[in-house]
């Protein structure tokens, strides 16, 4: 078991540093020249020059690396170009109110999901199960900036039950921000609950169809206490991944939604800081976004190993 967590732990550590080189080189790749378009076309050359030697552009790029995450591994990400605070601060605010859309969306995304999943696979080809694969095919194939606009139309202009927009700044508290929460965490929440639900389904099916359970039935069980003591362990497990990637998805959907709703969230930081060529902001979304994506298949991986104990004794039984 430890031998396990300890390959997917180093495996997650190596994907993190391969993943930092990558945001520092794809960020330095960026046509122009920071600084000229930090002062602007009308700049003096000494100005120019002063603020390269301020950012460091005139040292190699391994040192500007070098520093870049040894501060960053101690939560100093720089300075940002254009309002001159710091960017842990500064992202880490953006970053709460999108972490408040991430967790309703993930409460009803994955709860609701595995729920349906379940429903559809136990009820296959029959009505539910119809109904359910066709609600998801459609999410699946809708956009989640198509669903976010849908209900604004639907939610906020023709049933005025929630805000269309966000009034508020990025210190606005979480009760000023809890009313216009639910519409984009529902948007991201269909999108994401297709997937789900359609991994879980397949899950169910084939699991269903196991020896195992046709034994735990023919011993008396119940329905429920098949589904909820031996089907439902074993189709969770190839569904913890799809799952963790969709959770991962968050860090990238969230941007489009959250800006369909002026939303003060992570992705509106992130397309203003494109916009504005705020380099030290994007390397630090950027990265912050990769250590989510890493966490969640680490978790995914362990809850794996919980529900399996095969991969628990795999070690001891060599």
């Amino acid at each position: 078991m430890f031998s396990f967590i300890a390959r997917r732990a180093g495996a997650a550590i190596g994907t993190l540093f391969l993943s930092s080189v990558l945001v520092f080189l794809a960020v330095q790749a960026l046509p122009g020249d920071v600084a000229t378009q930090v002062l602007g076309k009308d700049a003096t050359p000494d100005a120019v020059s002063a603020l390269r030697e301020k950012l460091k552009l005139d040292q190699p790029a391994w040192e500007r690396y070098i520093d870049w995450i040894g501060g960053a591994l101690h939560g100093d990400f720089g300075l940002s170009l254009v309002s001159g605070k710091a960017v842990g601060g500064e992202v880490g605010m953006y970053l709460g109110n999108s972490a408040l859309i991430a967790l309703v969306t993930v409460l009803f995304a994955v709860t609701g999901s595995i729920v349906l999943g379940i429903l559809a696979g136990l009820y296959r080809d029959r009505w539910p199960d119809h109904l359910i694969s066709t609600v998801s095919l459609i999410g699946m194939s809708v956009p989640e900036f198509v669903v976010a606009t849908v209900l604004v139309l639907c939610f906020s202009v023709a049933l005025p039950w929630f805000p269309a927009v966000v009034l508020y700044g990025p210190e606005a508290s979480v009760g000023q921000l809890m009313p216009a929460v639910w519409l984009p965490a529902l948007a991201l929440a269909v999108v994401m609950a297709a997937y789900i639900v359609r991994m879980a389904r397949t899950s169910v099916i084939d699991v269903m169809a196991g020896e195992f359970v046709t034994t735990a039935r023919l011993k008396g069980l119940s329905t429920w206490r098949v589904v909820t003591r031996h089907a439902l362990p074993s189709a969770l497990l190839p569904t913890l991944h799809v799952i963790a990637l969709n959770v991962a998805w968050l860090a990238g959907g969230v941007a489009v939604v959250e800006n369909v709703f002026n939303y003060p969230g992570i992705g509106k930081l992130m397309l203003a800081s494109v916009q504005n060529r705020d380099l030290p902001v994007i390397q630090a979304i950027a990265l912050i976004s990769a250590v989510v994506y890493v966490v969640c298949n680490l978790a995914a991986d362990l809850g794996a190993m919980a529900l399996n104990p095969k991969l628990r004794t795999r070690g001891r039984t060599r």
